[in-house]
């Protein structure tokens, strides 16, 4: 649990704070009821046959096998029945608050928007989002999950992309530079649930240079030595004592 000390600095940071913005990874989504991918338990350390994960997420892997590509990503990336925690609803609040101005995720859940948010730069894209790569008819997710196998367009039959940046893929330059922006211009960024380890997103904390750098998440990290304030639990435990 965190000390008391660490969550009246919080507290503080926070009641100071005029223009702050959020980076998310996986573990804030996990007291939802989404696994984290690269804990001890976590997706990418679970056995996939004799495929790891990342390819099975890759860009190879669904042009080359949409029926295994769609099973796996069925299976494991989808959880369109989790809500939001109490960690997504406290941002939500502090956004609407004016004090928080952007939320910076490589989340593809929806939560933050769920939760309230408005100002969302989905570093990954969106479960929520679909189009057919011949002829770009959008599909929202009720048309992948209710179709057998490789969904395909009922338009043209071309293959179904998920808006959800796949290993070998780049991310959308047009929400990079805007996350890269809303960073650049922040006077306190939160770092919450994160390893940091994917790239070029984890790069994004190094172009910070305001007044205070919040990391909150269970396991250490990159940011860890460039932090001003670093709490090491569970976020849903941080936000539960700072709202106590």
């Amino acid at each position: 649990m965190a000390k008391s000390y660490e969550i009246e600095q919080l507290k503080e940071i926070i009641d100071e704070m005029q223009c702050g913005v959020l980076f998310t990874g996986a573990g804030i989504s996990v007291p939802s009821g989404i696994p984290d991918f690269r804990s001890a338990d976590g997706l990418y350390s679970t056995a996939h046959g004799n495929r790891s994960a990342e390819y099975m997420l890759s860009h190879n892997y669904f042009m080359s096998d949409g029926e295994g590509f769609y099973d796996f990503y069925k299976n494991n990336m989808i959880y369109e029945y989790a809500e939001p925690n109490i960690a997504h609803r406290y941002f939500a609040d502090l956004e609407r608050e004016g004090k928080l101005s952007a939320t910076v995720t490589q989340n593809i859940d929806g939560l933050h928007q769920k939760a309230g948010a408005k100002n969302v730069f989905e570093l990954h894209g969106s479960i929520y989002r679909n189009h057919c790569m011949v002829c770009g008819k959008k599909f929202g997710l009720d048309y992948i999950t209710s179709s057998d196998g490789a969904p395909k367009c009922d338009k043209c039959g071309g293959r179904i992309h998920p808006d959800v940046v796949l290993y070998d893929e780049p991310l959308d330059a047009y929400v990079l530079d805007e996350a890269e922006e809303a960073i650049a211009y922040a006077d306190v960024l939160f770092v919450v649930g994160t390893s940091l380890a994917v790239q070029p997103a984890a790069s994004l904390v190094h172009g910070f240079e305001g007044e205070h750098l919040v990391v909150l998440n269970r396991d250490p990290n990159d940011a860890d030595g460039i932090a001003d304030l670093v709490i090491h639990d569970d976020i849903e435990t941080i936000i539960e004592q700072l709202i106590d």
